[in-house]
């Protein structure tokens, strides 16, 4: 690999100006069966492009979709680098900026593979045709005697050998570059003309190829949000109300002018409900660097009206979802009957109460924004999850049309939802247009705590019914949290059946009688999505629950009860429950349905790499949990150590993932590694509260993550193989660790946890 690049169209055109022929296939041309052709140009261009190739053979392939850390610039190119049958020491990635050409730039959901892997090896597919028939014309040959190997197309002829046939090269070849000219004049292959590789040629996609900006990053030439520096560039640092929707009465910038540096204070308006992405307004503290905005905005004397969430405390908040939390609600699934096997007498009824708090995404990088806004049009660089929603979040802020407004996106340091709101883009492009400079706006971390968007506070009821065997008749769901959809429409107190989804409705259980239900919740404030969504406080409730009835059963073995509750392999059909419009993480039940078989096996192989069932010394002990979401099945397995002053040391974590066909399985693993230490900084640590409206945490001091001194001392991650359709990989790690490890701490302990964060005092010796 020999390069990664940030490519405007600017630049491209600057390129093809300068006479360096390029050979580009983009995204319409395969639904238009041939390349657009422009004119007076040395080769076609066309803005859309994901594979191009120049005449010096340089092959650059797009990547459309935002890189977090995930390494999805890798795995966009193998896919693209296969098909194409490059050389992947001659390819050069691009970042796309934003815009609709690319199709679904959304980078959230972990949906980048799931939603591209056919795509980019279509456009690696036809490239490489398109190249083959070059070959053939320049030749005079017939293209089926034309094979594209490692970045030439080689001439063959089909010999008898034996009882069949072999290829045998002829010693005539022609690299790409020299091909590109002529392979730009042919018409692109319809999509049912197209032939993928057999899987067993593949060369990068399955194989743990080093990530394609792994050398920037680790030198220090990687480009972040928080990198962005344009020439007369400002810098704004912005106090916003620490109550949602809060609204500015007075304020006295004089002592902040004074600051030297300090140049103006901007008024930012508040938001109009719903606040979707919007800036939340405040003033915004312009200088020539970046210490003078912070000093200066220190010094500001403001008045704020707090507004109706002033009301919000997070103990009476707690008290009310609780409360909600045993009363009927919607039901998103029933089947069978669980009021009348809740009314027999002879069955054993377990319950439980669970509780999840608030938590905030809290990346390293904190937001960060660089617009330039000039008359007529507008540039904004970020550390954006979405570069469409970034233009035209920044388009709205400034009052001008989004064709006008160029997104760029830049490397994002952590991300975990977070980044895919782009209100600190709209803010930086307002500030600009306000000074008519190019603007940073960097949040600080206690910005970044006290006035983000916040993953739901949840609470949770959960009953089983068990029969004789010890296994449940009937199985009674409720859970209670401020929906997402508040964002985008303030009247939202139930949640959707979408967000029921993540972790809920699916329950795979082989139980006869199961209702879900959903309660109603005020809020407070911005609610939205974190890494793995609901299924993080659902993951929690079910797979605690679980071990809890393993133990009202008699104290079975945890993983031979989890098996039998998954019961024999099958497709849960949920219209069965009622459900006829199940999200699916957006994948068709048809290709991704809820499979228990593949869910079983990943709790067997975790277990069996565990060793689960051996010996451990006193106050240690193993839990298990399994789950699936973003149509990957997880199972984890947390070896604990809890110290008698309480402290709980993880000596080993075992993960096995079904992920199905998996692109870079090292990049698989360091997501699974990583799930693991974020889902543990929130069992952990993560709490956010808040009172009179304003939340209270502001840093990492009191709103910590995990440190070396409490990561696991080991982690191992087994993938298993598949030829299923791929699933998502950055999410799906985190909802069963936390389950696992409460697990864990009552295996070694005695001490049932059912809230969230673990407290350690609670754990001390007797």
């Amino acid at each position: 690999m020999r390069a990664i690049v940030n490519l405007s169209r600017r630049g491209v055109l600057r390129g093809i100006a300068a006479g360096s022929a390029t050979f580009v296939l983009g995204g319409e041309f395969l639904a238009s069966g041939r390349a657009l052709a422009v004119p007076n140009l040395p080769t076609p261009f066309a803005p859309n492009l994901f594979v191009s190739i120049g005449i010096d053979g340089t092959v650059t392939l797009t990547a459309h979709r935002s890189d977090m850390g995930q390494g999805i610039r890798t795995g966009l190119a193998q896919l693209l680098a296969d098909e194409l049958e490059a050389d992947w020491n001659r390819i050069v990635v691009t970042q796309a900026e934003g815009d609709e050409k690319y199709g679904d730039q959304y980078t959230d959901g972990s949906r980048s593979v799931v939603k591209n892997f056919q795509r980019m090896r279509e456009f690696g597919a036809a490239a490489r045709m398109m190249l083959e028939q070059a070959a053939a014309k320049s030749w005079g040959v017939d293209v089926s005697e034309c094979r594209a190997r490692n970045h030439e197309v080689v001439h063959v002829r089909r010999e008898k050998q034996g009882e069949g046939f072999v290829e045998v090269a002829t010693g005539r070849k022609a690299g790409f570059g020299e091909l590109a000219p002529i392979a730009a004049e042919l018409p692109v292959p319809r999509p049912e003309e197209l032939k993928l590789k057999p899987r067993k040629d593949w060369r990068y996609i399955g194989k743990p190829m080093r990530q394609v900006d792994l050398d920037d990053i680790t030198h220090g030439r990687a480009v972040y949000g928080i990198d962005v520096r344009l020439p007369g560039m400002k810098y704004a640092s912005i106090q916003r109300c620490p109550v949602l929707l809060g609204r500015l009465v007075s304020y006295d910038a004089s002592e902040a002018l004074k600051v030297p540096g300090v140049e103006r204070v901007v008024e930012i308006p508040p938001p109009k409900e719903p606040v979707e992405f919007q800036a939340l307004g405040g003033l915004a503290v312009v200088a020539s660097n970046t210490w003078a905005a912070m000093e200066g905005r220190k010094r500001l004397k403001i008045q704020w009206d707090p507004g109706p969430h002033a009301v919000y405390e997070s103990s009476a908040y707690r008290k009310a979802l609780e409360t909600t939390a045993t009363k009927p609600g919607k039901v998103r699934r029933v089947e069978g009957d669980v009021d009348a096997a809740f009314a027999d007498r002879s069955l054993k009824v377990v319950e439980a109460a669970y509780w999840s708090p608030h938590f905030v995404h809290a990346p390293m990088e904190v937001p960060a924004a660089v617009a330039d806004v000039r008359d007529d049009r507008a540039e904004v660089w970020a550390c954006c999850q979405d570069a469409q929603a970034l233009r035209k979040t920044a388009a709205a802020a400034i009052g001008m049309d989004a064709a006008n407004v160029t997104a760029h996106v830049t490397l994002l340091g952590g991300a975990f939802g977070r980044k895919s709101k782009p209100d600190f883009g709209a803010e930086a492009a307002f500030v600009s247009k306000a000074v008519g400079a190019p603007v940073k706006v960097t949040w600080s971390r206690e910005d970044d705590i006290r006035n983000g968007y916040y993953h739901a506070a949840a609470a949770q009821t959960v009953r089983a019914a068990l029969g004789a065997d010890g296994k449940p008749v009937a199985w009674h769901h409720r859970t209670v949290f401020p929906p997402i959809m508040s964002i985008f429409d303030q009247t939202q107190r139930l949640p959707w059946g979408w967000e029921l989804d993540f972790g809920l409705t699916d329950l795979p259980y082989a139980i006869p009688n199961i209702r879900l239900e959903a309660g109603e919740a005020d809020v407070h404030v911005r609610i939205g999505w974190k890494r793995s969504v609901q299924n993080i406080f659902h993951a929690f409730a079910i797979g605690s629950f679980v071990d809890e009835l393993a133990v009202a059963a008699g104290n079975r073995d945890r993983v031979e009860y989890l098996l039998e509750l998954i019961g024999p392999p099958r497709h849960i059909d949920l219209t069965q429950g009622g459900v006829a419009d199940y999200f699916n993480y957006d994948g068709s039940v048809e290709i991704y349905p809820v499979d228990t078989g593949r869910l079983a096996h990943v709790v067997k192989l975790a277990a069996e790499k565990a060793r689960w069932g051996q010996p451990l010394g006193p106050r240690r002990g193993m839990g298990i949990a399994a789950h699936r979401s973003f149509l990957t099945y997880v199972a984890t397995v947390v070896e604990t150590e809890v110290a008698p002053d309480g402290t709980v040391h993880i000596p080993r974590v075992v993960m096995a993932v079904d992920a199905g066909t998996v692109v870079n399985p090292d990049r698989v693993k360091a997501q699974m590694e990583g799930a693991c230490i974020y889902a543990l900084s929130a069992a952990f640590f993560g709490e956010i509260t808040a009172k009179d409206g304003a939340i209270q945490q502001s840093n990492f001091h009191d709103y910590p993550v995990a440190r070396m001194a409490n990561a696991p001392r080991r982690i191992e991650v087994h993938l298993v193989e598949s030829e299923a359709p791929p699933g998502g990989v950055g999410e799906p790690g985190v909802p069963p660790f936390a389950p696992a490890l409460c697990n864990a701490i009552f295996a070694a302990t005695g001490k049932r946890i059912r809230s969230l964060p673990i407290v350690h005092e609670d754990l001390k010796a007797i």
